[in-house]
């Protein structure tokens, strides 16, 4: 057999039927599914009297259009007529087909991307299809993730398979060691605004080198979550015992020899040693600053130490019109009204405790609102009985309720026309926080570092002794 890509075995050994030379019918080992890219496949089930293929291969979380306001986990209510409409319909359906469902008023309710890895869902040599484009977060732990349309549900329900079109291979080596006072989230942008917004489009992204062995399971989580961000419709590390050890402790149902067993296969979820890629990158871990978004793309970033580019004229010039900046200005100093900590990117507790580990004993400047919001109620409880939560509170945090919050303006967490945002999200499209607001993506120690200045700033100056996270 010719030496094959981790993510070409991944996809021949769920292969069902090969339809052409660029497609072929993938089953799907796990489908979850969000408050708002289900509704039309189930009324569509249901007129054709079709029952979900596989209900125990399904999961539903409402994540997206769920307010956080700091109130008891029973008294969640959305207000929002549409909104709560589609979360009723949602429960009502996961009920009809037997579905499970974080619910509003879940105590484990949250971001699914989040949710779906703590509860053990996730494991490695899986394909799990979702209607959110940041599916690729799975690839952490090993697993195919990728994001479907809302019209591609209703055939995942019915046959649990989807018609997939065929990726390219593209390998992305770091190596080294991540600088003091840099993260994954720095190394990721860092990689985007090399290769650019387009330049994995078509590709499945396989990240290797000693930095990534290096990670944590949650810090690749980070790293392959914004691979999408660069255009790839998947991205892969390769298991290992960190990867072993994370599965093991959120997998309940995985008894000794079940595990025993399981690792057997997973160990041989790798890319052969002389399997071909397509393109290939090499990056160094020690040419990583702290990254900052300055337009209104993922790849417009620089290290905090650089100047926004020179352009008078395209994209550029007019990411820079939208942001209210000019060609060949620096990012250190530039106020900001509000700071958010949170998303699907940045929303575990190894970021909250980068965070906290900044504003511990320090308080926010008096002219930022700054939120925290955990990725999930398990986050939240952790950060509680940490301290983490305190942490926040003492030093003039609002700690709110898990969900995707303001990542994006589906709920009530938004920018107001003209906002400035120092974000740990993974997009800053224009209007994507809110209509005319302005995002900064950024690390969750950056943000933390510019509630407390007002501005943004460059969080290895705040405290040159501190231990900082790779998180």
């Amino acid at each position: 057999m010719p030496a094959r890509t981790f993510y070409q075995k991944l996809v021949d050994s769920h292969t069902v039927a090969v339809l052409d030379e660029q497609h072929v019918l993938l089953y799907a080992d796990l489908h979850i599914m969000n408050e708002y890219t289900s509704p039309q496949a189930f009324s569509s089930l249901r007129e054709q009297g079709r029952p979900v293929l596989r209900p125990r291969r399904q999961l539903a979380v409402v994540s997206h259009i769920i307010p956080t306001h700091p109130v008891g986990n029973a008294q969640r209510v959305i207000f929002d007529p549409p909104s709560a409409l589609q979360a009723s319909n949602l429960k009502r359906n996961c009920r009809d087909f037997g579905i499970t469902l974080f619910d509003t008023t879940d105590d484990d309710q949250g971001i699914e991307h989040i949710v779906a890895p703590e509860h053990g869902w996730v494991r490695p040599g899986m394909v799990i299809l979702c209607g959110d484009s940041h599916t690729t977060t799975y690839g952490a732990l090993g697993a195919l993730g990728f994001g479907v349309g809302t019209s591609e549900v209703e055939h995942i329900l019915a046959t649990q398979t989807l018609v997939y079109r065929l990726a390219q291979d593209m390998r992305i080596r770091v190596d080294g060691a991540l600088p003091p006072g840099t993260s994954v989230k720095d190394l990721i942008l860092m990689i985007i605004g090399r290769i650019g917004a387009q330049g994995a489009r078509g590709y499945a992204v396989e990240f290797c080198g000693a930095t990534i062995a290096a990670l944590s399971a949650e810090a690749r989580m980070t790293l392959c979550n914004m691979a999408v961000e660069a255009g790839a419709r998947a991205a892969l590390i390769r298991p290992d015992a960190t990867t072993f050890e994370y599965v093991r402790s959120h997998a309940a149902d995985l008894d000794n020899a079940a595990f025993a067993q399981a690792m057997e296969d997973w160990r041989g979820l790798c890319s052969d040693d002389d399997a071909r890629f397509d393109v290939e990158y090499v990056f160094h871990a020690a040419q990583v600053a702290p990254y900052v978004t300055w337009g209104t793309s993922p790849d417009q970033a620089i290290a905090i130490d650089a100047l926004t580019p020179s352009s008078e004229e395209g994209a550029a010039a007019q990411a820079l019109a939208y942001m209210d900046l000019q060609a060949q200005q620096s990012l250190l100093g530039l106020p900001v009204d509000r700071v958010f900590i949170g998303s699907c990117t940045n929303g575990r507790i190894e970021d909250l405790r980068s965070a906290a580990a900044i504003v511990k004993g320090k308080h926010v400047v008096a002219s930022v609102r700054a939120m925290v919001v955990p990725g999930s109620g398990a986050v939240r409880r952790q950060a509680e009985r940490e301290g983490l939560a305190q942490i926040f509170i003492d030093a003039g945090f609002e700690w709110r309720q898990p969900g995707c919050s303001m990542c994006l303006a589906m709920n009530d967490d938004v920018l107001e026309p003209g906002e400035r945002c120092a974000s740990t999200t993974n997009r800053n499209f224009e209007g994507r926080q809110g209509r005319g607001g302005r995002t900064h993506l950024m690390s969750p120690a950056m943000a933390a570092a510019a509630a407390l200045a007002g501005s943004i700033v460059d969080v290895r100056t705040l405290n040159p002794e501190q231990e900082y996270s790779h998180a």
